[in-house]
């Protein structure tokens, strides 16, 4: 169950993790609400693939951080890749028949799915790594 303290802790750590690369401040409003919809559909987990892979985690590594940190965390590094990826598109000469012809349904769950696993091998790395984890808490630090 999330309650608002896990939602505004997860919040502010996605904020300051993106805002690392991207000054959030700036974004034009499109994104921000771009950016505020990605959020809430991933905290709210809805298929429950963040809950399972935090209750499937190592307990030495549940312990480095706070689910809600994580959360956090996991959001920000979704956003970022999705972020990468639709400048991508946008720079790419197609047109707007070419776009519509390649497959992009989907990319966004894929990016999710993939920036998941990602964020929990960090996690797992994090452990044994302390350079992992001093930079892990510098990211996510305001």
């Amino acid at each position: 169950m999330i309650d608002q303290d896990y939602k505004d802790i997860a919040k502010k750590v996605s904020f300051n993790v993106a805002n690392k690369v991207l000054p959030m401040n700036e974004l034009p409003d499109s994104l921000k609400q771009a950016y505020d919809g990605m959020f809430e559909e991933l905290i709210a987990d809805k298929a429950g693939a963040f809950a399972q892979g935090w209750d499937k985690l190592p307990a030495s590594a549940q312990r480095l951080i706070t689910q809600a940190e994580f959360h956090g965390f996991y959001i920000a590094n979704a956003w970022m890749q999705l972020s990468r990826v639709a400048q991508e598109i946008a720079d790419s000469n197609d047109t707007e028949e070419e776009m519509s012809d390649k497959e992009y349904d989907g990319v966004f769950g894929r990016l999710a799915e993939q920036s998941l696993k990602e964020c929990f091998r960090k996690l797992k790395k994090a452990r044994t790594d302390r350079v992992m984890l001093n930079s892990l808490n510098k990211v996510m630090a305001d």
